[in-house]
């Protein structure tokens, strides 16, 4: 290999939102010409680096092909500079799992259907599930005139009722899944903004 002359990446992170994961990494600036990189991998198992379909690329970010969406596999992945026939030291991640390492999202909310004394709430989980995933939704909600006293409720099912309400009052209300595995422990999502709506009159 040639000798490591060109500056190495800075910031290499993997970013993983909602099981989508990309990795990042800042510039490298020189005067000379336009810096490339090249990006390559290797999981728990086997024990060599492979090629992504990250090679001379001009761009300082590298989306994980689809033979890399396996959860529970340990990645690492290793960037480096490329100018001619300069290269830069390889920069290597820490080891990355998604089932424990990606950001879960807010829920999508449907629909709110408020009656005298409930709110039937309708959403649309953050990402699809796979096979032996389950889903568990923490609903936190109050009456907006209290806002301190917050209510909890855990559901499974993407279309539920917060019940015992009073009539004509405003209540507020907050979503987050919990995605549960045989991982312990197990991964929390992001609360969603807090959404509001009155019940209505008897």
């Amino acid at each position: 290999e040639p000798s490591p002359r060109l500056p190495a990446p800075k910031d290499v992170r993997v970013y993983s939102y909602n099981f989508r994961s990309l990795l990042r990494w800042s510039p490298v600036k020189v005067d000379r010409g336009l810096v490339l990189y090249t990006v390559q991998f290797k999981t728990g198992a086997f024990n060599e680096w492979g090629e992504m379909n990250c090679t001379r690329i001009s761009q300082t970010e590298c989306s994980f092909p689809m033979s890399l969406k396996v959860r529970r596999w340990t990645i690492v992945l290793r960037v480096r500079a490329e100018l001619g026939q300069e290269t830069s030291a390889w920069v290597e991640t820490d080891q990355f799992v998604a089932e424990r390492n990606t950001t879960i999202g807010p829920p999508q909310l449907n629909s709110v259907t408020p009656s005298p004394d409930s709110l039937l709430i309708s959403v649309t989980p953050p990402f699809g599930p796979e096979a032996g995933d389950f889903l568990q939704y923490h609903v936190s909600y109050w009456e907006n005139a209290t806002s301190t006293t917050k209510k909890q409720a855990e559901t499974s099912n993407t279309l539920f009722k917060i019940g015992n309400l009073k009539e004509s009052t405003l209540y507020c209300f907050t979503i987050q899944v919990e995605l549960i595995t045989h991982l312990r422990p197990q991964l929390l999502g992001e609360p969603s903004a807090p959404e509001c709506s009155r019940t209505t009159m008897s």
